[in-house]
């Protein structure tokens, strides 16, 4: 039986944006992450990393450095109760005409495909117009998360976008509220 599920941006909706994260040591939470996504777990939902990469493939930083940073954040969402139920990341750069790379919703149709995820039910939280048209996509609805470049997006961006957010959230936290009080009391 499929389910619901949640798919998030990483950086810039988990984590500090800051550019390219070409080092270990510059990978931080934002704050409330590690509840958020606990609440998610404690509901059944499916969650699920979806990410651009593209450093790797600009020589940034070595591909290695991607699963470094994501066995990091496994273990601190463990360490506080909570996990993913997968990565999934495109290494390539806007150039080079993969499939994969958001706002394609591959990364999100493979996701569905290996967890057997209801998308019609799920949801897309991200910090950029580019995910909310990832969402559209794929066909879920795409939420739009003030962190990350989100803020200034929504403020200057807006209204140049064909697709706009079900809804904005102040960060990760809110929007997991939202989506918890949409999907009712029982989201499975």
């Amino acid at each position: 039986m499929s389910q619901p599920a949640v798919f998030l941006d990483r950086d810039g909706t988990i984590n500090e944006e800051m550019g390219y994260i070409n080092h270990l040591s510059r990978f931080r939470l934002l704050p409330l992450v590690v509840p958020a996504i606990r609440r998610l777990n404690d509901a059944g939902l499916k969650v699920v990393v979806v990410t651009n990469q593209s450093g790797a493939a600009r020589g940034y930083f070595p591909p290695s450095l991607v699963e470094e940073i994501h066995v990091l954040l496994q273990k601190i969402l463990a360490d506080g109760g909570a996990h993913l139920d997968g990565i999934y990341a495109c290494l390539h750069g806007p150039a080079a005409g993969c499939d994969c790379r958001k706002p394609s919703p591959t990364l999100i149709h493979q996701a569905a495909r290996d967890l057997g995820l209801d998308l019609s039910r799920s949801y897309l939280v991200g910090d950029r117009y580019k995910d909310v048209e990832t969402a559209a996509n794929a066909g879920v609805q795409g939420i739009l998360a003030l962190t990350g470049y989100g803020r200034g997006e929504y403020e200057y961006l807006r209204a140049a976008q064909k697709v706009q957010p079900v809804h904005v959230a102040p960060d990760l936290p809110a929007a997991v509220a939202w989506i918890l009080a949409d999907l009712g009391e029982n989201p499975l």
